[in-house]
């Protein structure tokens, strides 16, 4: 549940800043609302579609092969949630400049408030094929009811929401980067966890059969099936008994997206101090 409740905050975050700055730019554009309502339910009928064909392509795989499968569905997971990243890291401030300049090009009439639909739908479809899949990989690590995902997802939605609009309305002033700042380290935490889970599948299946002992055994102390116990699961990855191979993975996967984080994050210009 708090997987989900993070995975869907942070991209109706995301979702909420795009349409939030086109919004913003485009007030005084007759229809506008419109056209923004508009290309946000698109984005919500395409990722549907993705559900959809996500669903079926799980149900074909049921009994056969599912090791294999949700290995594989865990490492796309993964490299989707470190591009993810790592391409806000160097492209967010970018991207929301270009935003502000397509809402100001529709806002002088030259360019068609069609045009920006389309971009909010692309986006928001973006984001929400994003939560399909890490939502269905939040469910092959985590092993959660379908109940407990819905509620994570549901309050995510609403946090999400609910902080995006008091953003827009200038209610609250709180700076993307240390929200992104944030919310990018939990997600790291859930790539390498989802990383260690996808090894633990192929452990089960047979594909890798070594170093395979359990680097140490916490159960008696703190067991991954207690309440606490999931809860660091869910945040940081925990296992009380990971193998060597699933730790190794852990540690690179972690060490990975912080790396090209900091080395793909925009360079700070500091403007010499006047003498």
């Amino acid at each position: 549940m708090l997987a989900a409740l993070i995975i869907v905050f942070r991209e109706v975050i995301e979702a909420g800043l795009i349409v939030g700055i086109v919004a913003a730019v485009t007030r005084g554009v007759a229809g506008h609302g419109w056209w923004i309502g508009g290309g946000v339910l698109s984005g919500v009928a395409g990722s549907c579609v993705v559900a959809a064909f996500i669903g079926v392509v799980a149900g074909a795989f049921a009994g056969s092969g599912a090791e294999l499968f949700n290995a594989a569905i865990l490492g796309i997971a993964v490299v989707m949630l470190a591009w993810h990243n790592v391409w806000m890291a160097r492209h967010g401030r970018q991207m929301a400049a270009d935003l502000k300049q397509k809402g100001q090009a529709v806002a002088s009439g030259s360019a068609s408030l069609f045009a920006l639909a389309l971009v909010i739908a692309v986006a928001v479809l973006r984001e929400g094929s994003e939560v399909v899949l890490f939502l269905f990989g939040i469910a092959v690590s985590d092993g959660g009811t379908g109940r407990a995902l819905l509620v994570g997802s549901l309050a995510g939605l609403a946090l999400g929401a609910l902080v995006s609009a008091l953003t827009y309305y200038g209610l609250v002033k709180i700076p993307a980067r240390y929200l992104f700042a944030v919310t990018s380290a939990m997600i790291a935490f859930l790539a390498a966890g989802m990383a260690a889970q996808a090894i633990a599948f192929l452990e089960q299946g047979g594909v890798i059969e070594f170093l395979g002992t359990s680097v140490w055994n916490s159960s008696a102390i703190l067991s991954d099936k207690s309440i606490p116990g999931r809860v660091l699961h869910t945040l940081i990855g925990y296992s009380d008994r990971p193998s060597q191979m699933q730790l190794i993975t852990y540690i690179a996967t972690l060490a990975a997206i912080f790396a090209l984080m900091r080395v793909m994050a925009p360079v700070a210009h500091h403007r010499p101090k006047a003498a």
